[in-house]
């Protein structure tokens, strides 16, 4: 059973200190009454432990380390004990979990913990540890690991801190004692449940008396009733909060909050004046502004907005005035022209009332104010005025030139009176039809008219004082031209007639109308005619529809393009007009090969001669035709078929899969072909003139010098290959009895220097080979060949 081990009476004393409160928490987890540790529900599952509760070998004489420790030794921790450890170092002591060996060190001899670095509870408040005991030699537990929890013991080093701050924080002006402005929050990273350290009271430093702070809650109230804000309109307080209950030796943060007085209606508006003057030229525009009047409002935003109103005035309907929104200034707008000869001053009475009034400050008096506004009219120089801003005037279409159509008249509206010129704005005359006398204002016309063209002058008249030509006066002459029947009818549009072959007697083959420039007071009327030439003519004939219209009908049947594809029929056409005007117009007739419907399928001269095949010539083509196309497919088709190789070049598992070829090889009896001895024998003379790929019909005549090949023996493996290959090549190049076609040559070789020898199987006959094949008879019939060759175990097969 493990005992209590301490480190002196300082430390002692420090236990002791906190051993109440931790006891009431229940935070050591010690049984009470007998000191020892109950088992912890973190503790790592041993086989040791049993199903019944057992009494703990383990008593901890240390829970608890003090943080932000500055001596220059390490931490004393606590002891661990085992009643199994005798004293002869038989029992070592292993400790794990958060910061084992990093932070806690244990001394396996005695069980002493130590903290090695400095603790900070607000980065870790606490640290769960395992502890075992050992032995030493076989390294297997003698007592169950065990969970215990370092925590690290607060001290007061944090201030407190207001996470939020700095403040900003309004408050209604004039707000009764006691109101509440905002509410400011501290927070102290000290352990809350342990001491005062993070215990805190706030107090204000700076804004009194106009503001206060409870100490427990942070909330900040008006300590001052009625504050104006046109007076002060903001405030900046510094709040401090304090730990340890304020006490001396606490900590403490400070933060400033900015207090805004908002503003509310308790201001009247008010003209700095009881009466304004202003003076405006009688020529000002209408709508214009004539002058600005403003009362002043100590308030801001809505508060200060204000309509304005006129109440009495010697000329009603004269002005207006409305509120400008972004400056609250009252517009007084002209309704009407002045005139200085007819009243040259008008006064005016004007209140301005606030928009938007608290009743909670009607109290203070009326919220609205008036003054006096006198505008005075000054005379000026003002241009002729006409008596009509519109004279229409009419003149007949064929009036001769200098003909009077009318005059105009206008006056100077000043006192002075001075005399009036005339002239026409040619620019509303660019051809100049019309002159106008300088001092009378007769408009006569200067060239001929014609309706058709303009039917009406939009003209600009110009009235200017002799005195003072800058005065210029304008006026409108609206001169409209009367029709005179001057234009003969036409066809309305150019018409397109198609007749029919087949077409029959008294048959309608166009219906036509016409126009006329002219535009007479009751209506066009117009009559149709044929023409005096052809008025009998045996084809055609015209019926007035007396609609304006007439149709176009024949007088017989029979008509052939062959023998006339074109009719054309002159048709008269006049109005009613005094004098009557008429004109004669051209209708062309085509004649057209028709259907049974009457839709025109070919029109005008027919060819009397014609090439064309015959359905069994064009049948005959198109046969060939696709007889070309059938071949060239079957060709296309059979050349993609050599194309296609007999392997596909993808890769493919080719594990038990069997390629059938109908040319079935000689085998390992073939030694034509591929003759493996000249692979291992590379240095033998062979006569050059022989291929090993096919066996020439005829002898060569050709031959190598024995001289130029080099032994090969006297070479690397690499080089011997290579070379060996490329006096390959040369044979085949140069060999005159070679067949014209390529031809795939193989060779085996794995050098000369090889420890495994040759890998190929082409000398298997001269091998012994312990391999039994018999399983092949058991694959079945597609594998009966290979059966037959290589499963027979008596040795009595084919190669036998």
């Amino acid at each position: 059973m493990m005992g209590w081990c301490c480190s002196g009476v300082c430390r002692a004393l420090a236990l002791l200190a906190i051993l109440p409160p931790l006891w009431e928490r229940g935070c050591w987890g010690l049984i009470h009454g007998t000191g020892d540790l109950e088992k912890s529900p973190r503790s790592d599952p041993d086989p040791w432990e049993v199903l019944h509760r057992q009494k703990r070998s383990w008593v901890w004489n240390q829970f608890f380390v003090l943080e932000e420790y500055t001596g220059n030794e390490p931490l004393y921790v606590g002891k661990l004990h085992s009643d199994v450890d005798k004293g002869d170092g038989k029992v070592k002591y292993v400790l794990s979990g958060e910061g084992a060996t990093s932070i806690f060190t244990i001394d396996e001899n005695t069980g002493d913990i130590h903290a090695t670095k400095r603790l900070d509870r607000e980065a870790q408040a606490y640290y769960t540890l395992q502890a075992q005991a050992v032995d030493r030699i076989t390294n297997l537990p003698v007592e169950p690991r065990s969970e215990f929890v370092v925590k690290v013991q607060d001290i007061n080093d944090n201030e407190p801190k207001f996470i939020d701050g700095p403040y900003l924080a309004g408050v209604p002006e004039m707000s009764p004692l006691g109101t509440m402005v905002v509410q400011v929050a501290a927070t102290d990273a000290d352990d809350p449940t342990y001491g005062n350290s993070a215990r805190v009271v706030y107090s204000i430093i700076h804004g009194q008396p106009y503001f206060s702070v409870e100490p427990k809650t942070g909330v900040i109230r008006t300590a001052l009733s009625n504050m104006d804000r046109e007076t002060r309109d903001q405030y900046v307080l510094v709040i401090q909060a304090k730990d340890m209950v304020g006490q001396m030796g606490g900590l403490s943060g400070t933060t400033s909050v900015t207090v805004t007085l908002t503003d509310v209606n308790d201001n009247p508006p008010r003209f700095t004046h009881k009466s304004y003057q202003y003076t405006v030229l009688e020529s000002l525009p209408v709508q214009s502004v004539v002058a600005r009047i403003k009362a002043a409002d100590a308030d801001i935003g809505s508060n200060a907005e204000m309509d304005y109103r006129i109440m009495d005035g010697d000329a009603p309907g004269q002005f207006n005035i409305t509120t400008d929104e972004n400056t609250q200034e009252g517009m007084i707008i002209l309704l009407k022209p002045l005139d200085f000869e007819t009243k040259s001053s008008f006064s005016l009475r004007i209140e301005a009332t606030n928009r938007n009034i608290d009743s909670n400050f009607l109290s203070l008096g009326s919220f609205s104010d008036t003054t006096s506004v006198k505008v005075t009219v000054e005379d000026v120089n003002e241009p002729p005025v006409f008596s009509k801003a519109l004279s229409e005037l009419v003149v007949s279409e064929d009036a001769k030139v200098g003909t009077s159509i009318g005059r105009v008249s206008a006056h100077d509206p000043d006192t002075s009176n001075n005399a009036i010129r005339y002239s026409i704005d040619r620019n509303t005359d660019l051809e100049r039809f019309f002159n106008v006398d300088a001092l009378s204002g007769v408009i006569s016309t200067a060239k001929p008219l014609d309706r058709e063209a303009n039917s009406v002058h939009n003209l600009t008249i110009f009235a200017i004082e002799s005195q003072d030509p800058t005065q210029i006066g304008r006026g409108v002459a609206l001169v409209t031209v009367q029709d005179i029947n001057d234009n003969a009818p036409v066809f309305a549009i150019d018409y397109e007639t198609l007749l029919c072959e087949n077409a029959m007697p008294g048959q309608v083959i166009q219906t036509i109308s016409a126009v006329d420039k002219d535009e007479p007071l009751r209506g066009h009327r117009f009559y149709f005619a044929l023409a005096a030439p052809v008025a009998g003519n045996p084809n055609f004939t015209l019926r007035d529809n007396k609609d304006n219209t007439a149709s176009i009908l024949t007088k017989r049947d029979g008509f052939r393009r062959r023998q006339q594809p074109v009719y054309r029929l002159p048709v008269l056409i006049v109005d009613s007009g005094s004098p009557a005007l008429s004109s004669t117009n051209t209708l062309l007739v085509r004649v057209c090969d028709c259907d049974s419907d009457g839709v025109a399928l070919s029109c005008g001269a027919v060819a009397y001669t014609a090439t064309g095949l015959s359905t069994g010539a064009l049948l005959a083509i198109l046969g060939c035709i696709i007889t070309l196309l059938v071949m060239v497919l079957l060709i296309v088709t059979m050349r993609r078929r050599r194309k296609e190789p007999l392997i596909l070049e993808e890769e493919r598992d080719i594990r038990e899969n069997i390629v059938r070829y109908d040319d079935e090889g000689g085998g390992e009896e073939d030694t034509e072909a591929f003759d493996m001895v000249t692979l291992r024998n590379l240095n033998v003379i062979r006569d050059p003139s022989v291929r090993r790929d096919v066996t020439p019909d005829t002898p060569t005549f050709f031959h190598y010098p024995s001289a130029s090949r080099p032994p090969y023996k006297s070479l690397p493996d690499n080089v011997v290959f290579r070379e060996f290959i490329w006096d390959r090549l040369k044979d085949a190049d140069v060999d005159p009895s070679a067949p014209p076609y390529d031809s795939l040559q193989t060779y085996a070789f794995e050098g000369s220097g090889s420890v495994a020898e040759s890998l190929s199987s082409l000398e298997s006959l001269s091998t012994d080979s312990d391999q039994n094949y018999d399983y092949l008879s058991n694959w079945g019939p597609r594998f009966k060949k290979l059966a037959d060759l290589y499963g027979n175990s008596d040795g009595t097969g084919v190669f036998s």
